[in-house]
């Protein structure tokens, strides 16, 4: 637990030094309410996306630095800046996607044409629909999170209220609910998830 609560001082002091030092541009405001509300996820009890490994991964004040960098990215870079969006029903979601190849390519498909999946609750913890098409994947072992996205089998998606332990390859992590909110959401009954970029 003391661990935990170090780490999340440090990305709280390098979120803030990173902000206060792009203050003097017309989006300061916009730049520290951004930030200032990742912050608040971040430490939001509720909040369990940032398993232990991904901290590790970045064993230096710079590595932790760029990392916590990439998690917000300035006004003036996304302004204007075209994003692939996510649906729930008519939801609308947050997500932190993933950078690697199956994000991509992800991208590229939806860049061209929204994506419509059917979804279906599977195992108490989890919906699951098919692509219609398959991705690149790097699959591990993983242990999901309420939140996560996951790409399975290289050609379905499935978006998590609940944890399993499977090989999966990581696509993102909805930010902006709780898991009470993710079981609302997806507990319930079977659901339409869109995709878009706009």
């Amino acid at each position: 637990m003391k661990e935990k609560a170090a780490v999340i001082m440090i990305l709280f002091a390098v979120l803030l030094a990173v902000f206060l030092g792009n203050r003097n541009s017309a989006g300061a405001a916009d730049d520290w309410e951004n930030a200032s509300s990742y912050m608040k996820a971040l430490t939001d009890e509720t909040v369990t996306w940032l398993p232990a490994q991904r901290i590790a991964n970045h064993s230096t004040e710079e590595d932790l630095y760029n990392w916590a960098r990439s998690l917000i990215p300035e006004v003036s870079e996304t302004k204007g800046a075209k994003e692939m969006k996510l649906m729930i029903d008519n939801t609308p979601v947050s997500v932190l996607w993933e950078d690697n190849p199956s994000v991509e390519e992800l991208k590229r498909i939806v860049a061209e044409n929204p994506l419509t999946i059917e979804m279906s609750m599977y195992g108490g913890f989890e919906q699951v629909g098919p692509f219609g098409l398959s991705l690149p994947r790097q699959d591990q072992q993983t242990t999901t999170a309420s939140g996560d996205i996951v790409l399975y089998s290289g050609n379905q998606i499935v978006i998590f209220y609940g944890s399993n332990s499977w090989a999966y390859t990581r696509l993102g992590h909805i930010l902006d609910k709780s898991q009470t909110e993710m079981q609302e959401l997806l507990g319930k009954h079977d659901v339409t998830v869109t995709m878009s970029y706009e």
